[in-house]
């Protein structure tokens, strides 16, 4: 993962984070915990779902730390409307629900990071950087999860669909994505430099009207474009 320093932010200016949660005070805590890492500035708290996406609209984060279960609106629910009024911003879901569905939903919805209440702050701390650096990550038992449903669902259809709205190019990256891959990573194993891998990704989610790099992960699977055992 990336160094602090190493993110693509000008100008060196800390990541701007809202906190959302319905329990004050593991709110609070989460903001007074996150105010000690100097990349990152905490912005705004809020409370449910309608606050959150008020509180986005106002202060436009660079990312959201949010609960999957609120009063109003639910946090899944809240994505859709954050990324109207915030279409910049990065949402990461935090919370105790370790289901499924709930993950499935989050990613459709436009969440670039999944994280369980039980992960350290530096855990959080470093998916902030992440997600602000336009990469996605999830808790790794959330992980194990989401591959068993990827063999599910490849063995259900084993008939490909075939992309042709994506270039050659934007194929190769697009697997490369879809096996955990970082921009670096894949910059090197294509012998291209960041900048195009990062351009790349964009046109890959503007083609296919995906909003994160874990839906392309999502649609790789489904359109057989990996060979999972």
């Amino acid at each position: 993962m990336a160094a602090p320093q190493e993110r693509a932010k000008t100008g060196g200016e800390p990541i701007r984070v809202a906190v959302v949660d319905d329990q004050e005070l593991f709110r609070r805590g989460l903001t007074m915990l996150l105010t000690v890492e100097e990349d990152i500035e905490v912005v705004g708290e809020a409370g449910d779902g309608v606050a959150a996406t008020e509180l986005c609209a106002s202060s436009v984060p660079d990312v959201v730390l949010m609960d999957v279960r609120m009063p109003k609106r639910s946090g899944i629910e809240a994505c859709v409307s954050i990324k109207e009024v915030a279409p910049s911003a990065k949402i990461i879901m935090l919370t105790v629900s370790d289901e499924e569905g709930d993950l499935y939903d989050a990613v459709k919805n436009g969440a670039s990071g999944y994280l369980l209440k039980d992960s350290s702050i530096d855990e959080v701390a470093q998916a902030i950087r992440v997600v602000a650096d336009g990469q996605s990550l999830i808790s790794p038992s959330m992980a194990i999860k989401l591959l068993d449903e990827f063999k599910q669902m490849t063995r259900s259809d084993r008939q490909q669909v075939p992309t042709p709205r994506l270039t050659e190019r934007e194929l190769e990256v697009l697997k490369l994505v879809a096996q955990g891959l970082n921009n670096r990573e894949i910059a090197k194993r294509l012998f291209i430099s960041e900048n195009t891998v990062k351009n790349h990704v964009r046109n890959i989610l503007e083609k296919l009207q995906l909003h994160s790099r874990m839906e392309a992960v999502m649609y790789a699977v489904r359109e057989k474009l990996l060979d999972i055992p």
